[in-house]
């Protein structure tokens, strides 16, 4: 039986990213969340929104050289990968990644392109476009 996505789309200006991240947080269905779109096109900038609502205090920035950032929460942890750098999933075992997307905390993941043959069907898609310099478009499956 094929997968059966349920898809919302969300069109925004960059200074109303905090309302987008609440709206975002009613319609998830996993603690994994694949980020997709080009360069610059605002995915850390969102993450960071996103690891501020959900109670982290930790200062949130692009994990491109140490491949993974670790944010703390309460009650929970989140992991930040960014895998642009990453050649091959050969990479990404070398580094563990299994285990962090077997562990129970919450996964987010810039550039998944390399590591799709590992991923259960448990995850969220997120897909941001370019509208303008100050719009994007956000496309939520999952």
């Amino acid at each position: 039986m094929p997968i059966k996505y349920i898809e919302l789309e969300i069109n925004y200006q960059l200074a109303d990213v905090d309302a987008v991240v609440k709206e975002l947080l009613k319609h998830l269905k996993s603690k994994t969340i694949l980020f997709y779109g080009d360069m610059g096109v605002g995915k850390t900038t969102f993450i960071k929104g996103l690891v501020k609502e959900l109670g982290s205090t930790d200062e949130v920035s692009s994990p491109t050289f140490s491949i993974v950032n670790e944010y703390e929460l309460k009650n929970d942890k989140i992991f930040h990968f960014d895998l642009y750098r990453i050649k091959s999933l050969e990479e990404a075992y070398n580094f563990g990644i299994e285990d962090y997307l077997d562990s129970d905390h919450w996964v987010l993941i810039e550039w998944p392109e390399h590591i799709i043959p590992i991923l259960n069907n448990h995850f969220d898609i997120l897909n941001f476009e370019l509208n303008s310099e100050t719009s994007r478009k956000l496309t939520i499956k999952n």
